[in-house]
């Protein structure tokens, strides 16, 4: 049981970005996924979450995939994306019940699991408000709760700190551990290598839309060829080459 991406090729129209990636998670499973820009990260987040049909391949969660089950495999998902997008006309409460009924929870289970995080990064008096009074960083704090009291088995998350303050970054991470012992797979994306090492043993590495490390920092060096070196090095050498190639 778990995510399973097997020999997927996706991308726009008819131009391929992503060629043949496969790999699988376990429940609990924190990765991280990494790449330059243009890697194909965005594209294989997307074709996880249905956002692209797979021009080939397939994805499953728990032995469902999209074609399956539309609804079933959608459930099983939450995503709080780099640029958090809000409804400008519903209040913070009415995005709330809206998840709710995204999700099939009564309102009252999505309201209870919400007090304690609203409380946590300090949004408990906002319930009201619509999201022109926010701020940056509480959208996004709004995205994080909005994924947090659903049921999701996946938790996809493109550049997860962008926006936050340092108090709002340790909550996350400290929410997240705890998604991730209770069960839940967590697939992020990050630039921060010290960010990627800390919330994660385990890296996929893309390059021009292909798969070419899946393992922990020893795999990656081996892969790479380049023993001792930490996970920063890694990504800058890597960025490095890619520009030589230019």
């Amino acid at each position: 049981m778990g995510l399973k991406v097997s020999q997927l090729i996706s991308g726009y129209r008819q131009t391929p970005v992503l060629h043949e990636v496969s790999f699988e998670m376990k429940v609990g499973q924190t990765v991280a996924l990494l790449g330059l820009n243009g890697a194909g990260k965005s594209t294989l987040l997307k074709t996880i979450l249905g956002l692209l049909p797979a021009q080939s391949g397939s994805v499953s969660i728990n032995g469902v995939s999209i074609q399956d089950n539309h609804q079933a495999y959608a459930q099983q998902l939450a995503y709080i994306p780099e640029t958090p997008i809000l409804y400008e006309e519903l209040t913070l409460r009415e995005h709330l019940d809206m998840v709710a009924l995204g999700y099939g929870i009564p309102q009252e289970v999505v309201m209870e699991r919400a007090l304690p995080l609203l409380k946590i990064f300090r949004l408990e008096n906002q319930l009201n408000w619509f999201p022109t009074h926010f701020s940056k960083g509480m959208t996004q704090k709004v995205m994080i709760i909005c994924a947090l009291v659903t049921d999701a088995k996946l938790l996809i998350i493109d550049e997860p700190f962008l926006g936050l303050d340092t108090l709002a970054i340790e909550h996350f991470k400290e929410l997240l551990v705890e998604r991730a012992q209770a069960g839940t797979m967590v697939l992020f994306t990050t630039h921060l290598m010290s960010m990627a090492e800390e919330m994660s043993s385990r890296y996929l590495l893309l390059e021009e839309g292909r798969l070419v490390a899946d393992g922990n920092l020893e795999t990656l060096q081996e892969i790479l060829d380049k023993p001792g070196r930490n996970l920063r090095d890694l990504y800058l050498s890597l960025a490095q080459e890619s520009q030589s190639y230019e």
